[in-house]
């Protein structure tokens, strides 16, 4: 658009020159240079600069990037008056989709575009999409750690070789998958997309003890916390957080709220949940025991055995009459419903109650007194306990209510001991209380109890029982199996336990403990041996708690603050005891004072905690707790869309309200 001009060449009317950047130019090539008024539209502004450029090519996917405001420009129908433009504004003309590398939980590299345009929660669902991993809402971004120059030399060099390419997949806006031969259709295109499908969905075998003592291990509970100050912002784009294409990021699952998991539908989601859980094991970032650690040993031995010989296809391609048989089970259970209710009616008149003898323990300072025999009675949601069955009409010793919790197994096979630790909150902080089960049974039943009862739900609920079901499978599991004829010999088992194990154990002590627990899992399908692997993993005390170091109002160190799926913990820093539990269920608001970076959450009963983050910024924090807050929000509809107004809304602290 053409300005007034004077006899000396000058403009008189309000146009003024307006210099934007090519991208596809390259870094030394001039900028496109325009003259405009500030009632112009962005996208006019655009048009004019593919007319100027005379490059015939799509330029669909291209947008103005403001550098000195760090700003997309996505809406065209708005004015460079409205934008508040002017002539000094560095504008560049890119895509919106660039190449990553992108590094999967189970530590493979894969080529891929991302938008660098969207929040990151929406650039997430778009790369979960291509990868065929339901449920995004539960991973995230993080930044690659820094690494030294020799090792970023030879990485570039490996990371070269060892990706795969799928920068080529579009994909369609249409919500549904297709699945073609047992993947989704745009995997099946060639024989490099089918490699890449493979690795997303069928586990990787070959490691060598080697490879994971090279790894970093977190020494300690401050480590920890070092990975949790990398995660992206989910509210703001990539190119705002100074992410450039080509750089390497690490898609992760970020909150430990798995939902629906369904092999027939998650073939990728449960593969690298599986991985992640497997490293979280093998790089001790989750703790768990000598009999544990068999067992994590034993199904990973079962799921390589198993993974050597599958094909992605057959692993998710049940024969479309399966399909139909299933279906229509499912079906009879739901029209069974109603002709069952009156059943689950006669069954909830009496909420089932637990009563039995069971040993004791209340850990107090300066005390040596073991465990002592009680009656006890568990009813509802709380525990009571006397001197004996006689005196049980009267007052109880004590009485526990459990709602709110922490449940923590305390077990050891070989010596028979199966007990409960319950870290009950009361005014003083956590008072702790052990219970002690004669028998495999006892425990199941009791522990099952105390986990509903930690959730306020009673032993009335459906899930009960599978709960003592599980709790037994679980414990089969840790049992050696003496009479296994150990006639094949898993070579270098020292790879399926993580390096305290490796140096604690010789292969030959071992090897025949893992397969002595192999008997044990050996019948079960791939899907099943990795379903099983993340429940055992989720079953661990400190499954699922981000650490972060912060400082508690009114204290003069630092401490550690555990966020898990439903409670914030307060932990020691020096020796890692639970200091307390706050539980989300009790939370009445949460505010963020950007200012001084410190957190205050409000509790039922007028209870107040406020701190300030010092291992990573305040909103990753508050990300974490609004996103945990919001997952919990979600329905069991399958068709039910999510509301992403409200995961802003709950995690985007200032910026997003």
């Amino acid at each position: 658009m053409a300005g007034l001009k004077t006899a000396s060449g000058e403009y008189i009317d309000d146009s003024w020159e307006l210099r934007a950047f090519v991208e596809d130019l390259g870094p030394e090539a001039d900028p496109v240079t325009l003259r405009v008024t500030g009632n112009m539209h962005i996208g006019g502004i655009m048009l004019q600069i593919v007319d100027k450029l005379k490059l015939q090519r799509d330029w669909s996917d291209h947008a103005l990037w403001w550098e000195q405001k760090k700003l997309w420009l996505l809406k065209t129908n708005w004015s460079l008056d409205k934008y508040g433009i002017l002539a000094d504004a560095k504008l560049r003309f890119t895509p919106q989709h660039k190449p990553i590398l992108l590094s999967l939980p189970n530590r493979c590299k894969v080529r891929i575009r991302a938008n660098f345009a969207q929040p990151v929660f929406r650039t997430v669902a778009d790369l979960c999409k291509i990868l065929g991993i339901r449920h995004y809402e539960e991973l995230s971004l993080l930044r690659a750690p820094e690494e030294k120059e020799k090792r970023k030399q030879k990485d570039k060099e490996r990371s070269s070789v060892a990706s795969h390419d799928l920068t080529g997949v579009r994909l369609p806006a249409s919500a549904e998958q297709q699945l073609f031969r047992g993947m989704p259709a745009h995997f099946s295109d060639s024989a490099e997309t089918e490699a890449c499908y493979r690795m997303l969905s069928v586990s990787q075998t070959g490691l060598t003890p080697d490879q994971i003592l090279q790894m970093h291990r977190p020494g300690s509970l401050s480590e920890k916390t070092q990975i949790n100050s990398r995660w992206l912002d989910s509210s703001r784009t990539l190119l705002q957080q100074e992410v450039k294409e080509n750089d390497c990021l690490w898609l992760r699952f970020k909150y430990y709220s798995f939902f629906d998991l369904e092999p027939k539908y998650d073939a990728v989601r449960i593969n690298q949940l599986y991985e992640q859980a497997r490293w979280a094991v093998l790089l001790e970032e989750t703790d768990c025991t000598e009999e544990e650690m068999v067992v994590f040993a034993a199904l990973q031995y079962h799921i390589n055995e198993l993974s050597l010989n599958t094909n992605p296809v057959e692993q998710s391609g049940d024969s479309g009459l399966d399909d139909l048989d299933k279906a229509l089970a499912t079906l009879e259970v739901k029209l069974e419903g109603s002709s069952a209710a009156p059943n689950v009616l006669d069954s909830l008149t009496v909420i089932p109650e637990l009563k039995d003898y069971l040993r004791i323990f209340r850990p107090r300072k300066l005390t040596l007194k073991g465990y002592k025999q009680y009656w006890v009675i568990f009813k509802e949601t709380s525990i009571s306990y006397y001197k004996s069955p006689e005196e049980a009409l009267g007052e109880p010793v004590q009485q526990l209510s459990l709602k709110g919790c922490e449940v923590v197994p305390d077990v050891n096979i070989s010596g028979q001991k199966f007990c409960i630790k319950l870290l009950v909150p009361s005014p003083d902080g956590m008072s702790e209380v052990h219970l002690r089960c004669s028998d495999e049974q006892q425990y199941a039943r009791w522990m099952a109890g105390c986990r509903l009862a930690a959730k306020g739900k009673t032993m009335a609920d459906s899930s009960y029982q599978a709960e003592v079901e599980n709790i037994l499978s679980f414990l089969k599991l840790q049992q050696t199996n003496p009479d296994a004829r150990l006639a094949q010999q898993a070579e270098g088992a020292q790879w399926l336990v993580s390096p305290r194990y490796q140096k604690k154990f010789k292969p030959k002590q071992l090897t025949p403990r893992i397969l002595e627990a192999y008997q044990n899992v050996a019948q079960l399908s791939l899907p099943d041996a990795k379903m099983k692997f993340i429940q055992v993993w989720q079953s661990l005390p400190d499954f699922g708690i981000s650490y972060f170091v912060v400082r508690f109002k009114g204290s003069r160190k630092d401490e550690i603050l555990g966020i898990a799926n439903n409670r914030l913990i307060r932990i020691d820093l020096a020796v890692g005891d639970v200091v307390k539990t706050w539980r989300f269920s009790n939370m009445r608001q949460w505010n963020v004072n950007w200012d001084i970076r410190q957190v205050a959450i409000e509790f039922d009963e007028h209870i107040n905690v406020a701190f300030s983050c010092i291992s990573a910024g305040c909103k990753i924090v508050h990300e974490y707790i609004g996103g945990y807050i919001f997952l919990s929000t979600r329905a069991n509809d399958r068709s039910q869309t999510l509301d992403e107004e409200l995961f802003h809304k709950l995690t985007g602290g200032h910026e997003a309200l």
